[in-house]
């Protein structure tokens, strides 16, 4: 097999929610493997780093403002992109949020904010930019879910309730429009340190018990995502559509370490 079903040069990638976590890592996993970027943030401002490692790289980028609760937002950050390279290849459908609280405690404004930005929102946006894709015949979207996209834990509810539907999304989406030379597939990564979990992490006995939980005996680092992001980004995945594939150390095996 030849390593060019990898190569994403002159391929122009959408990644939404890239100024932090694992939307900064998946796109500088893209351009690496030689992608030109389009990158969003609810604030210009916070999408600078992001977009001079990018440049850093001699890839092009376009850092634009997207608020997925906002549906003209949407709609026009797709447009500028498109007007902006003349085409779309890639959508990397990132941009997600969090509220964590006993289930009695979430409020109707927790569960709105959560499942309208997870769930809604990522399907306007898959939405939008597969209107551009249709006409070429051509395009690879990734949504990004999590490991509760299979298994549910307390004090989430909204957050699982709205990665179990991200799931079912790209299984009715990847009916949709493979027609279309359309595949959409899930990345759902296990137990990453980010912005949004870093108060988990500060709590050494919770991390203790989680890497007991994990086959491979570490939460996730940054590159371990690259090669999955470019493995259904590329062409490589071209008969692959409507999986979920989890990255995860294993800890969705259900692992209990036995103590002998």
């Amino acid at each position: 097999m030849s390593l060019n079903l990898f190569d994403l040069t002159g391929k122009t990638a959408i990644v939404t929610g890239a100024s932090r976590g694992l939307g900064h890592y998946l796109a500088r996993a893209l351009a690496k493997a030689g992608a030109d970027l389009v990158i969003t943030s609810r604030t210009a401002g916070s999408l600078q780093e992001c977009a001079r490692e990018v440049e850093a790289m001699g890839r092009q980028v376009l850092p634009l403002v997207l608020d997925v609760r906002d549906r003209q937002s949407i709609d026009d950050m797709v447009e500028a992109a498109f007007d902006h390279y003349g085409k779309l290849d890639i959508l990397v459908n990132n941009a997600g949020c969090n509220v964590r609280k006993p289930a009695v405690d979430v409020e109707w404004e927790d569960w709105n904010l959560v499942v309208d930005t997870n769930l809604r929102g990522g399907f306007f946006v898959a939405r939008a930019v597969a209107k551009k894709m249709i006409p070429a015949g051509y395009g690879r979207i990734i949504n990004i879910g999590s490991l509760t996209c299979v298994a549910g834990f307390a004090g989430i509810t909204p957050y699982c309730a709205s990665r179990g539907g991200v799931k079912q999304m790209t299984m009715s989406l990847a009916d949709d429009w493979g027609r279309y030379g359309i595949t959409v597939n899930c990345l759902a990564p296990g137990w990453f340190k980010t912005a949004q979990t870093k108060a988990l992490y500060d709590n050494q006995k919770w991390v203790d018990y989680l890497i007991d939980r994990i086959p491979l005996g570490r939460v996730g680092q940054p590159n371990d995502l690259d090669g999955t992001v470019i493995f259904l980004a590329s062409d490589a995945s071209a008969y692959m559509t409507g999986q979920t594939l989890l990255v995860d150390g294993g800890i969705s095996t259900g692992s209990m370490k036995a103590t002998v």
